[in-house]
């Protein structure tokens, strides 16, 4: 297990145009064990191409990230009964099954909603899991940021909601809600113990909810204290997978494989010691 994988979101993005294509050629300069596929809602329209495509790589694709609106259409809920994010989420679930992905990492509240009503996002998770059963995908609900609350206190609601709820934890989301130390906790070792399944491992370089500096940024660029986050990882013997997602492409579209493979070799490092 411990695999290392480069989320493709890291790669592929507006400088580039958004080219799927892109993928094949940026991967055999990347030393990582693996990718973490991220759907873009711009991609709806060619999910048959894009499928082929994914597939023709040969890569391995063992977690993919759900398109990340669908959780901000569950927030929204117009039409009372969460039709177009299931929809949305079944084709997100085709593509998982094609290209061989077992988890499907989802961001439960989003955007413009984020969680001001989180009572619909918890609500319609019931139903968004149904499907991933259906699929065979285990479902990861992650810490993202939030409005109003914060991440950990919604995953303390769908906890007891629905006891058997798996997650991923991404290292910047919680740092942005000042939440890392709280993680740290003994009352929290029952995320670890039985919820947890995979990490997002990212930097932050801002406070308490600093809107200005919400980026995703590599190892060392930012504030958070890895090596005490990895000693933690250490000491609970965590044995899941790891994804790094900080922004390689620049303005121009040109990718920073040395800094993609400097994250990926940290991690490494960090996690054989």
């Amino acid at each position: 297990m411990n695999r290392v994988l480069c989320s493709t979101g890291a790669l592929i993005g507006r400088p580039n145009n958004r080219d799927y294509r892109l993928i094949k050629e940026f991967a055999p300069k990347l030393e990582c064990d693996g990718f973490e596929f991220m759907m873009y809602s711009t991609w709806y329209n060619q999910v048959e191409k894009l499928i082929n495509e994914l597939i023709n790589t040969n890569l391995d694709f063992p977690v993919m990230h759900c398109e990340k609106q669908i959780g901000e259409d569950l927030g929204r809920n117009e039409d009372g009964n969460y039709s177009i994010a299931k929809e949305k989420f079944k084709i997100n679930c085709d593509i998982a099954k094609e290209i061989g992905a077992k988890k499907m990492v989802m961001h439960l509240w989003n955007g413009q909603y984020s969680d001001s009503t989180i009572e619909n996002n918890i609500k319609g998770y019931e139903q968004i899991n149904k499907i991933a059963k259906d699929y065979g995908i285990e479902l990861l609900i992650e810490n993202v940021v939030c409005n109003h609350n914060s991440p950990l206190e919604h995953w303390i609601t769908l906890l007891e909601k629905y006891p058997d709820i798996k997650f991923i934890f991404d290292t910047k989301m919680a740092a942005f809600h000042s939440q890392l130390e709280e993680i740290y906790k003994k009352e929290n070792k029952h995320l670890w113990d039985s919820h947890i399944r995979h990490l997002h491992i990212n930097d932050y370089a801002g406070g308490y909810k600093d809107w200005g500096n919400l980026r995703t940024l590599p190892i060392s660029k930012g504030n958070i204290n890895f090596d005490k986050f990895f000693a933690f990882i250490n000491q609970i013997q965590y044995h899941g997978e790891y994804t790094v997602e900080a922004t390689a492409f620049s303005d121009n579209g040109n990718i920073d494989y040395d800094m993609l493979n400097n994250c990926f070799k940290y991690i490494k490092n960090k996690i054989k010691k």
